[in-house]
């Protein structure tokens, strides 16, 4: 007999079914006992009357994992308004160790630290799996999205010979005797396929080195990136920034409804068009909002994006504002600058309920351009460069991109203080393992 997810139980009223999964409850009563059996679908009730049956329940514990044979009743009341009645059960496996916390309780009763030393097994309780549904179906948005937009996946190298994007905070390691590095971005790569595919985008592991033990630094995330060619300027990076966003809390609509109402997740609010401000004018609404004078800062302080989160979401009714035009001496060196607007740039960020999210711009695509930049920056030696501008050399199109980190966007989206709530296996300062 083939089997059947939970969900699927209500068209087959009255029929024969198998079902599996895991016991997420056992309620042994003196005439009755209930079994609650969850599946990667959610929850199913199996009412256990039979004697031989109850006496193999009981000795069958939380987390073990069974098969179920019977028949499919109404019952308003059971998960999803039908239960199963006049169950054969077998177990699929040994019973189950004690697990280090109920999972069948509705929120997990547990700290942190608890959480992900054991994460193998917490991760099973609905809401953490419910986290990552969205996060899932939040990538999936990302690919329609770009796709839709004629871009094209790649997959870049993660281990690369030389370090030359982000200064010391690298992973090192010995490859094959030579020294190498975990990529920390595949920014340099991503600019060279813009001269193949024009458009490419890609889901992918990115590594730092930070020594940062805060909530919202890993060592490891998952990065989300595109880059696109043939742009006018930093404005057709913002239009597909932005659009891509919208696709992406269209996919969550779309593929994780149930994951939103268990978790009670607050949509965004994602205007037509995109709000966009100028670096600078963002100081001087600051400046006279506050009456302390911020228009020298060089770039924007955690306060600062806060209080222009709030007045996009106050005068604009958006919960994303993008930010142009930051100070050039303060960017990477593949940043292309304001023609109009001398020491600013066409570098974005894209702010998230008063957080940056995205970081991105319209880039240099000129070889002379590029030797200029990085001998202003002290590097006189650009052998570590040369496959990056060769790709420039031999002609390349404006162009430009935007990256972010799926975890800083899911834990925002979902309003939670530490990142490591939204990561799988996060691996940051301190934690290796599981």
């Amino acid at each position: 007999m083939q089997r059947i997810l939970s969900t699927q139980l209500s068209a087959h009223v009255g029929e024969t079914v198998r079902i599996a999964g895991w016991i997420h409850r056992r309620r042994l009563l003196k005439s009755v006992a209930f079994l609650i059996l969850r599946d990667a679908a959610g929850l199913t009730q199996i009412v256990v009357s039979e004697k031989a049956a109850r006496a193999q329940l009981e000795a069958l514990p939380e987390e073990t994992t069974v098969a179920v044979v019977g028949t499919v009743t109404a019952e308003p009341s059971a998960p999803g308004g039908v239960e199963i009645t006049s169950p054969v059960i077998e177990a699929l496996t040994d019973p189950a160790e004690p697990a280090p916390f109920d999972l069948y309780r509705p929120d997990l009763r547990a700290s942190l630290p608890a959480m992900l030393d054991h994460a193998p097994v917490a991760l099973r309780h609905p809401k953490l799996a419910a986290v990552h549904r969205i996060s899932a179906a939040a990538v999936g948005g990302f690919r329609t999205a770009l796709e839709a937009m004629s871009f094209v996946e790649i997959h870049t190298p993660k281990i690369v010979g030389t370090a030359t994007e982000s200064g010391a905070n690298v992973f090192k390691l010995d490859y094959f005797g030579r020294p190498a590095y975990l990529a920390q971005s595949p920014q340099l790569y991503k600019q060279m396929m813009v001269g193949v595919f024009e458009r490419v985008y890609e889901v992918g592991p990115v590594f730092r080195a930070e020594p940062s033990d805060t909530a919202r630094h890993l060592a490891s995330y998952t990065s989300l990136d595109a880059e696109m060619g043939f742009i006018e300027d930093h404005r057709d990076v913002i239009a597909a920034c932005h659009a891509t966003v919208g696709g992406m809390l269209a996919g969550i609509r779309a593929s994780a409804g149930p994951s939103l109402e268990l978790l009670d997740v607050t949509m965004p609010a994602l205007t037509e068009k995109p709000v966009v401000v100028h670096f600078a004018d963002v100081l001087e609404m600051i400046s006279r909002a506050t009456g302390q004078d911020v228009t020298a800062e060089p770039d924007l302080a955690p306060a600062h994006e806060r209080w222009i989160g709030e007045w996009a979401l106050r005068e604009h009714g958006s919960d994303f504002v993008f930010v142009e035009g930051y100070p050039t001496a303060h960017r990477a060196f593949y940043t292309h600058p304001d023609p109009e607007r001398p020491g600013y740039s066409r570098a974005i960020d894209l702010i998230f309920r008063g957080l940056e999210l995205v970081s991105g711009g319209q880039r240099l695509h000129r070889h002379a351009d590029y030797v200029r930049a990085l001998t202003a920056r002290g590097e006189s030696d650009l052998s570590a460069y040369s496959g990056y501008l060769d790709a420039m050399r031999y002609g390349m199109p404006p162009h430009g991109g935007f990256a972010f980190g799926l975890e800083r966007f899911m834990a925002r989206l979902l309003d939670v203080p530490n990142v490591r709530q939204v990561t799988l296996f996060p691996r940051d300062l301190h934690r290796l393992s599981p």
